[in-house]
């Protein structure tokens, strides 16, 4: 029975999970964005962020310590490396989860998770440097920019954008 176990077991016994979220890890790591079921990809963003929180401080303890969950030393470099440099600041919130629709053999809800940080599509980063705009006051009774249609739209179109992207790579 499974009274008061809160996680998403993912229909796997606990060496299996684990195994799945090493690999998931060293992948996401790697190659900055991945695409896979909404359930696994909620389950891995538990797994990792707290790792990446221990990568901000770089100590032989930290490393030793993301070491023993990843089992992979270039995925542990690039964690301490790169990764790190560029969410140091950043106080969480290091994954953004997508979803990009159903999986065509078995109905599977599918999603992508990534970095934030490491797309300036989505986020927008290298329009913003330009149009010195302000900050944008939000009404509470809802309004044109904050509708779920519009959000819906924007992140299937960034989704899409970012697969177009990696098809010319």
């Amino acid at each position: 029975m499974r009274h008061g176990k809160k996680f998403n077991h993912l229909k796997r016994k606990k060496g299996h999970r684990n195994a799945l979220f090493k690999n998931m890890s060293s992948a996401l790591i790697q190659h900055k964005r991945i695409t896979t079921t909404l359930a696994k990809a909620k389950a891995l963003r538990g797994y990792l962020e707290p790792l990446i929180t221990k990568a901000k401080v770089n100590t032989t303890h930290s490393r030793r310590v993301v070491f023993s969950y990843l089992n992979d030393k270039s995925a542990v470099e690039e964690l301490f490396g790169p990764i790190a440099a560029k969410i140091g600041t950043r106080p969480g919130g290091y994954l953004r989860i997508i979803k990009t629709g159903f999986r065509k053999s078995d109905g599977a809800e599918l999603a992508m998770i990534e970095f934030v940080d490491f797309n300036e599509i989505y986020s927008g980063k290298s329009e913003s440097k330009g149009s010195g705009k302000g900050r944008r006051r939000r009404s509470r009774r809802g309004g044109g920019s904050g509708s779920t249609a519009a959000t819906a739209a924007t992140a299937t179109a960034a989704a899409a954008a970012v697969a177009a992207s990696e098809e010319e790579e």
